[in-house]
């Protein structure tokens, strides 16, 4: 709303223009004592400026390093959710002992807890900045592995430790898809 030309744009505008997955959560992306500044541009923007778009890429971006083990190591690795839980079960997580790695397990390790404190305090602006820290984190790790061949989270020689990256991604994607759930945001496994 522009107070001195005296227009308006409804909310049925903005969504229709940028979605309702990005109306949403550009809404929750903010805490409710806060004056409600949207920016049409931002939200449009596929970068880590848009918190919507860079958080739904982390989810996304999960499923292709899933795909991408599939065709490089894991023929065998399942693409059902549950299924891939459980065959990643038995993973040698204790192989994971990076600090950038070790930092995005202490992250996923908070989530219960942020979720119970967001919702005592009627909070949902906090799952929001959840998403956005750990998805940060998801997407620093990934860059990471591009510039440090042993941080990549597919090594070709090394099974084990494979495996338990992809754990660790398993988490990352679980989480991020879970709280843009309880958000009522879509968690898509693609991004184009």
């Amino acid at each position: 709303m522009g107070k001195r030309a005296g227009n308006f744009v409804t909310l049925r505008d903005v969504v229709d223009e940028v979605g309702q997955d990005a109306v949403r959560f550009m809404m929750l992306y903010r805490k409710n004592d806060a004056v409600l500044d949207f920016d049409l541009a931002k939200v449009i923007e596929q970068s880590r400026d848009n918190p919507v778009f860079y958080v739904q890429y982390g989810h996304a971006r999960g499923h292709s390093i899933f795909r991408n083990a599939r065709a490089e190591v894991f023929p065998e690795l399942p693409e059902d959710a549950g299924k891939r839980i459980a065959w990643l079960s038995e993973s040698a997580v204790e192989r994971l002992s990076d600090p950038v790695e070790l930092d995005l397990l202490k992250r996923l390790a908070i989530y219960p807890r942020m979720l119970e404190a967001a919702a005592s305090a009627h909070e949902p602006h906090r799952i929001a900045f959840y998403l956005y820290d750990l998805a940060s984190e998801f997407h620093a790790l990934w860059t990471k592995g591009r510039d440090l061949p042993y941080l990549r989270f597919i090594i070709n020689n090394d099974a084990d430790l494979t495996k338990a990256r992809l754990a660790m991604v398993q988490g990352v994607v679980s989480v991020l898809a879970s709280g843009l759930a309880i958000l009522g945001v879509h968690a898509p496994d693609e991004m184009r």
